[in-house]
């Protein structure tokens, strides 16, 4: 298999990208494997300057071809909110049961027909001295008025998916990729991938 980096410590993220990957032949390689020393700073505003910023950085320092994400999930009736600060939304710690609190908290006068959100990614593909080429998933959804499902990650048991009538918290792996802000990202990436060097 070939080995690909993705520029993570996010262990739910991992296994989003093992899921997609590994059936396409890649072996998933994080931050964890290959640098666990490297933290890239996330200062950009946009999901798309944060993404290259961490693919661009780790591609230079490790002479490798690397995958960077930056998701986030944005809710209408808060203007976009969390956007780029999903992870950091209730604080620096990066706990997703606050952060889900602090959203819950926010929407609680917020009618069913109003709770539109969807969850965002971009994906940054970054090796030396070559274009960083970007992709985008989008996922559209709800979001719930409690917690449903002890499965994924971050926002997944409050972000309820219409047309599967679930949450991605009671979704199985394979359901959710199939569906995902993620999934969708990555298969437009996958669209790329053929010609990936072998790093």
């Amino acid at each position: 298999m070939k080995e690909i980096i993705i520029a993570t410590k996010n262990k739910g993220k991992a296994k989003d990208f093992e899921a997609l990957l590994e059936p396409m032949g890649y072996k998933v390689l994080t931050l964890h494997d290959v640098a666990p020393h490297m933290d890239v700073e996330e200062t950009g505003v946009t999901f798309e300057e944060n993404a290259i910023l961490k693919a661009v950085a780790i591609a230079e320092e490790l002479q490798a071809t690397v995958i960077a994400d930056d998701s986030g999930l944005e809710i209408d009736a808060l203007g976009g909110e969390p956007g780029v600060y999903s992870a950091r939304y209730s604080g620096e710690q990066k706990n997703d049961s606050s952060n889900i609190d602090k959203v819950l908290q926010k929407m609680v006068q917020i009618p069913e027909e109003e709770r539109t959100a969807r969850f965002r990614c971009v994906l940054a593909l970054a090796a030396p001295g070559e274009k960083t080429q970007l992709f985008e998933g989008v996922c559209e959804g709800l979001i719930a008025t409690e917690r449903e499902g002890d499965n994924g990650f971050g926002y997944d048991p409050i972000f309820y998916v219409p047309s599967l009538d679930k949450t991605m918290g009671q979704m199985k792996p394979e359901e959710k990729a199939s569906i995902s802000h993620r999934g969708n990202a990555i298969r437009e990436l996958g669209k790329a991938m053929p010609g990936l060097s072998n790093n």
